[in-house]
């Protein structure tokens, strides 16, 4: 059995998460395969001595033919799928004959927002296939499965598209947002609905004859409405302009968080592996579902924890929740702890752009010692997860759920 290859093997020998994986008898299956999305930092070495940099992004020449990206890369065959499937939704076609300008426009619209992140949603998809099937993939299920996981990376960025102008953002993944792109603006808002409308017709494309492809179709438009809600609950929960500290309640969170992030990154790309695996047990897909949903529930804790506590150098952002209002779980764990004064603090400099009350309502934090409470959190979580991941009768099931578990465990950025 291959473990944890090409420089992973000294990095991660040293979480509790191997030792839980390697309880996964998967006979025949390297399960250090879905690590190979694993997040590492550009100047890592071990992400030097694997190529795991970020795809270029590429101009288009406005002819017929999409221009492709070419990573010397570990990711370099991920993006192969990506630059077939663009090619294919910029022919000419029954459904829509482009102009030169139109065709320019959709390529540099896609190279933007669709293959710029770390795409470990999309390639959680044939990882995930290939621990399931206990094998290695064949060309093709490799290029279908990596098809349904740019479709998640596409519905990612149609989400990122429409957020980014929303939340006013300026930068995305190191860039300008596609909104702030000269000449683009509000066209963006269009932009998404077309990112969003490629999945269909990636899904007809290449799925229509399979005997799970009305099953794909429901569970992404599924998806996308659970997500779209989340995203209402969250710009609901904190209006622009206003602080409503009574909104800040941990069951809101919870819906939040869940909707709006852990079922179309958590869920969706194992669900897309076990549709592709033949899958039929309804069973398996809730109990995949419960636990997926409880571990993106986990990630975003983590990402709240990281926006006030990681080092900015390496997460590769500078937190901005307080000054945002978010309600982010620090807010809503102190909220729960804090002495009427000390919610009273809150209310006066939550929410402030200006740096002396954020640097309050950090020192407020300290007060309430929320490090040591995410720590105890984080551990509490892992050690529910690992329970519930190991009550699944399926051992290739129990490897996928911990290789997902073993990408965000005690994460950095």
């Amino acid at each position: 059995m291959l473990w944890l290859q090409r420089g992973f093997a000294d990095l991660l020998s040293k979480s509790q998460i191997i030792k839980d994986l390697r309880s996964c008898n998967v006979v025949g299956v390297c399960v250090s395969a879905s690590f190979s999305s694993w997040t590492l930092s550009p100047s890592d070495p071990h992400c030097q001595k694997m190529g795991l940099v970020e795809a270029p992004t590429v101009a288009s020449n406005g002819s017929g033919d999409a221009q492709k990206i070419k990573p010397a890369n570990e990711r370099s065959r991920f993006l192969e799928v990506y630059n077939q499937l663009k090619t294919e939704l910029l022919a000419d076609s029954k459904t829509f004959q482009f102009t030169p300008e139109s065709r320019v426009w959709v390529e540099k619209m896609l190279d933007h927002t669709v293959p710029g992140g770390k795409l470990n949603r999309g390639i959680s998809v044939p990882d995930s296939l290939r621990l399931l099937k206990e094998r290695e993939l064949t060309e093709e299920e490799y290029f279908l499965s990596s098809s349904l996981g740019w479709c998640v990376e596409w519905l990612q960025g149609y989400f990122l598209v429409e957020d980014d102008i929303m939340d006013h953002s300026v930068t995305r993944r190191g860039q300008p947002c596609w909104y702030k792109i000269p000449k683009v603006g509000m066209i963006a808002i269009n932009d998404g609905i077309v990112l969003r409308n490629h999945i269909p017709q990636i899904l007809k494309r290449h799925f229509k004859g399979m005997p799970y492809y009305t099953e794909l179709l429901d569970i992404f438009n599924e998806v996308e409405y659970q997500t779209s809600l989340g995203q209402m609950l969250d710009l609901i929960t904190t209006p622009e302009g206003e602080v409503d500290l009574s909104k800040y309640i941990m069951p809101t969170y919870i819906k939040i968080v869940q909707y709006k992030t852990a079922y179309y990154s958590f869920y969706l790309p194992v669900a897309c592996a076990l549709l592709m695996a033949g899958e039929k047990d309804e069973a398996k897909f809730e109990a995949a579902e419960k636990i997926l949903v409880q571990m993106g529930t986990y990630f975003q804790v983590q990402d709240d924890y990281l926006d006030c506590y990681g080092d900015p150098a390496f997460i590769g952002k500078i937190g901005t929740d307080i000054e945002d209002t978010k309600c982010s779980w620090l807010v809503v764990q102190a909220l729960q702890r804090a002495s009427e004064d000390q919610k009273n603090v809150i209310k006066e400099n939550y929410g402030k752009k200006d740096p002396s009350k954020v640097a309050i309502i950090k020192q407020l934090y300290k007060e309430l010692n929320l490090e040591k409470v995410f720590e105890d959190y984080e551990q509490e979580s892992y050690v529910a997860l690992i329970a519930a991941i190991e009550q699944q009768e399926s051992l290739p099931l129990q490897a996928v759920l911990k290789a997902f578990l073993g990408k965000i465990y005690k994460r950095q950025k």
